[in-house]
């Protein structure tokens, strides 16, 4: 049996739970006065009604033939009981359309007077004059039909009130006592009215109670549907729609007639089987089974993309006919695009959208332990950017992820489809390339990277330019696990970054040995610092007006008992990297103050502070309690700070400095010129002093050099500031002369003294502040003595000859006689090497020649290395010359 074609929806199938209830909350009516179903009852009770006068009716037939007074009694009880059977028969058959209203009151009164009027006629034809007696049986009469009408439910209690009435009549009727008849008869009328009235008023209260519980359930589910947190739906047997919500059809613009009578299945978007949604939702509807939150995505013909959760479950009849399907959805979109984006967090990067360290480990993973040997092969590619933080140190945080999201673009426009790229964090990435390749290939995608990342970038306006390093390894030749292939290319970025800017490294075993002595050499800082094995080394800073040593610079010095002196240069790096620098750092001030505190009262003594110590909220404290315990003045204590302290700009680099001050240190700004060199730093933070670095006093009085006017400019810049200058690194009297010309005020280098021992300093003060200096008028580039046989081609001849030594600038060559100063020529030191070069003076076989490119880039610094070049193949050895 098939549904009806309009059918009852979701919300209005809670109302249909009982006669009453289900009457009193049809759709469209309001529900009906009780009374009125009560008194609608009273004709449909006839049958029942009619035994009432009948039986009066029998009892004066029997008491005309003189028959016993009892015996209508015993007859009334039979009948009572007869009426008990026959209603609890027939009590539930007739609860369907009942009267209304006037129908009620009339079937009520046509039922009601033929009993009144029996009454009357039954008193008179028993010949009984008695009025007040023929009254009272009348009212029972009638009495005992409406408590059958009003207590039809309750047929117990129906034949105990009846029986309770028709046997005291018997009984009076037998004695003749009239009066006592008639008060009988009115005061169980009266019981009988008191109980209707209470029971009455119990009826409707319980009916009330429903009521408001159907009604309170109805409007929860409307409001439910109102907020379009869900909705319900219905189908017929052949999966077409008899009921949808409004909500629903409003949000997917719609109405809901377009929906009634269509397949349920148009609401889903066909396309979508990868999840079993569609598939799955099918396979229920076809096999008439409940479903349970399956997640389906809508049709794209409603607007933006939806999800639901559908749950449903099969209707049948009550001949277990298949009727259709109900059930509910609720709203999945907001929760899906909640989980693809707590997906996209694990597994992409939210800046740059490239692959995550999570995502690209996954994917190392997959090619490494791949079931075929041959699908193993990989190659894997690690990039620093440089001069990246100095990106983000002068322009700020969003400027530097500005850059990393272009740099994101060249890097995957660069790889191509050859491969994975992912971000690490920071400014370092990962590319992941499958399969085996050559080494010539990955280094020229390794060049096209590069060369591409160090293209000018525009953000904000600005210009920005930067670099990359790469470390290059191969699987399964540098290594079969993930751990052991990112070990090995970071020891080959490592390589890269050590080696200059700008460049590749594969990897190659002996890095290994290079990592592991690094290891070495930070346990044995470690143990250095805890044994005392490092020592203060002071070099005197001149006043250049009076020549007198104003103070020293506090030098970090290591002599390692098997390794000899080891230069800062090495080991201040991997204290900074490892965190020691703190601890060092902290022992050095304390170090110094205490040398400080024996030497005169007018000199003081500067200590050069990490970024690492300037970031620790207690370096003020840790700087008072070291003056407090060696009671030297705080203004004898120079605090020599480079620019990559302050350059973030922010409150705590503010406080920082306004803490030192108020101790009464001195501050002075370290290697100015060499870094980020903003002025801004000049006006905001409170220098004393202003240090010029070496590089500038170097090749300064060299001709066409500008290091000169460079100096001029700093000098002129601090003087109106108020500031005091220091030039380091001078070793010559013409460098001297220079920077005495230029304006410093002071003077640090080996043309007045090398760094001494804190014991060399004290005897050094002992003999007096004033300060002689004494070195080589002007500088040359150092030499490397060597002998190599070499060719020098001269107007298309070629010569032979022999390098006796070499600089960066020029070399002596023997053998060649009387060459005239200015002769160009070009000397050939291999095959694949030559360097072209002009006679500057000759005396006898000897020649001095200058060349015309310097050597000044080359990567070793050592001449040596330059002649191993001589003999390997021109690519090598032109890469490591131009570098």
């Amino acid at each position: 049996m098939g549904l009806p074609h309009e059918t009852i929806s979701p919300v209005a199938a809670v109302k249909h739970r009982g006669g009453r209830a289900r009457a009193a909350a049809n759709q469209g009516n309001a529900a009906r006065p009780e009374q009125f179903d009560r008194y609608a009852m009273v004709p449909s009770q006839w049958h029942h009604l009619a035994i009432a006068p009948l039986l009066s009716i029998l009892i004066g037939v029997l008491e005309t033939f003189a028959l016993p007074p009892l015996a209508p009694f015993l007859m009334l009880l039979a009948a009572s009981g007869f009426f008990y059977f026959g209603k609890t028969v027939h009590a539930w058959e007739l609860e369907g359309d009942r009267g209304k209203g006037p129908t009620a009151v009339i079937g009520g009164a046509v039922t009601v007077l033929p009993s009144l009027l029996t009454g009357f006629a039954l008193a008179f034809w028993m010949f009984r004059a008695d009025l007040h007696l023929a009254i009272g049986g009348a009212l029972l009469i009638c009495a005992s039909a409406f408590a059958s009408a009003l207590m039809s439910r309750r047929p117990i209690p129906l034949v105990v009130c009846k029986v309770a009435l028709w046997g005291p009549l018997a009984v009076v009727d037998m004695t003749g006592v009239s009066a006592a008849a008639l008060g009988i008869m009115i005061g169980g009328g009266a019981a009988i009215a008191f109980l209707q009235v209470r029971f009455d008023r119990s009826r409707a209260t319980k009916v009330e109670i429903d009521a408001r519980v159907q009604t309170r359930s109805i409007d929860i589910l409307r409001d439910y549907e109102e907020t379009g947190l869900g909705w319900f739906w219905e189908t017929q047997a052949d999966g077409k729609m008899t009921y949808i919500s409004d909500p629903l059809a409003e949000r997917l613009g719609v109405t809901k007639d377009d929906l009634l009578g269509r397949s349920f299945m148009i609401l889903f978007d066909p396309d979508v089987t990868t999840r079993d949604s569609e598939r799955t939702i099918n396979f229920h509807l076809s096999a008439r089974s409940p479903f349970h939150e399956l997640p389906i995505k809508a049709a794209p013909t409603y607007g933006s993309e939806r999800w639901w959760s559908v749950s449903g479950r099969p209707i049948f009849d009550s001949f277990e006919n298949f009727c259709g399907f109900r059930g509910f959805g609720t709203d999945l979109t907001e929760q899906r695009r909640s989980q693809e984006q707590a997906s996209r967090l694990a597994m992409f990067d939210s800046l740059t959208g490239l692959a995550n360290r999570h995502q690209m480990s996954q994917t190392l993973e997959k090619i490494l332990q791949a079931r075929q040997v041959h699908s193993r092969a990989c190659s894997l590619l690690m990039l620093d950017l440089d001069r990246f933080k100095h990106v983000n140190d002068t322009m700020g945080h969003p400027a530097g992820d500005a850059l990393l999201g272009q740099v994101a673009h060249r890097l995957e426009n660069a790889v191509g489809s050859l491969g994975r790229v992912g971000r690490l964090g920071g400014d370092e990435f990962k590319v992941i390339l499958p399969g085996a390749f050559e080494r010539d290939r990955l280094a020229t995608l390794a060049k096209e990277i590069i060369h591409s990342l160090s293209q000018p970038y525009s953000i904000d306006g600005q210009r920005v330019v930067i670099g990359a390093s790469i470390g290059i390894a191969l699987a399964p030749e540098n290594g079969t696990e993930s751990e052991e292939l990112i070990r090995n290319v970071d020891l080959a970025l490592y390589a890269a970054k050590e080696r200059g800017r700008g460049r590749y490294h594969f990897y190659s075993p002996d890095l290994h040995s290079a990592a592991e002595e690094r290891s070495q050499l930070e346990q044995e800082l470690r143990d250095a610092i805890s044994t005392g094995g490092l020592e203060l080394y002071y070099q005197p800073v001149v006043e250049t007006a009076t020549e007198q040593i104003a103070g020293f610079e506090a030098l970090l010095r290591w002599t390692h008992p098997v390794r000899g002196n080891i230069s800062p240069d090495k080991f201040i790096p991997i204290a900074e990297d490892t965190g020691l620098i703190q601890s060092i750092g902290d022992w050095a001030l304390r170090t110094a103050c205490a040398d400080l505190a024996k030497w005169p009262e007018e000199v003081r003594c500067a200590v050069n502070v990490s970024p690492l110590q300037f970031a620790n909220p207690k370096l003020p404290a840790i700087i008072a309690s070291a003056l407090a315990h060696s009671g030297v003045d705080p203004s004898r204590l120079e605090l020599e700070i480079t620019e990559s302290v302050f350059l973030s700009d922010d409150t705590g680099t503010e406080t920082m400095f306004a803490a030192l001050k108020k101790l009464g240190v001195r501050l002075a700004l370290d290697d100015f010129g060499t870094g980020y060199s903003s002025l801004g730093y000049l006006r905001n933070a409170p220098f004393d002093k202003i240090k010029i670095d070496q590089s500038f006093v170097r090749g300064a009085t060299i001709p066409g050099s500008r290091n000169g006017a460079i100096i001029q400019a700093i000098t002129s810049l601090a003087h109106a500031l108020g500031m005091d200058t220091t030039a380091e690194g001078v070793e010559t009297l013409d460098e001297l002369d220079l920077v005495r010309m230029q304006g410093c005020s002071h003077v640090q280098g080996y043309i007045y003294a090398k760094p001494l021992s804190a014991q060399a300093a004290g005897e050094r003060l002992a003999t007096g502040l004033a300060a002689v200096a004494r070195g080589p008028r002007s500088s040359r580039p150092p030499r490397q003595t060597m002998l190599r046989k070499v060719r020098v081609r001269h107007e298309g001849n070629e010569y032979d000859a022999t390098i006796r030594n070499i600089s960066v600038s020029g070399a002596m060559l023997e053998g060649l006689w009387n060459v005239p100063p200015g002769t160009e020529f070009e000397i050939v030191l291999s095959p694949h090497l030559s360097l072209a070069g002009v006679s500057r003076w000759s005396e006898g076989n000897r020649l001095g020649v200058h060349f015309h490119t310097e050597l000044t880039r080359h990567s070793s610094g050592t001449f040596v290395e330059l002649m191993e070049d001589a003999r390997m193949p021109r690519a090598q050895s032109v890469r490591r010359v131009s570098a």
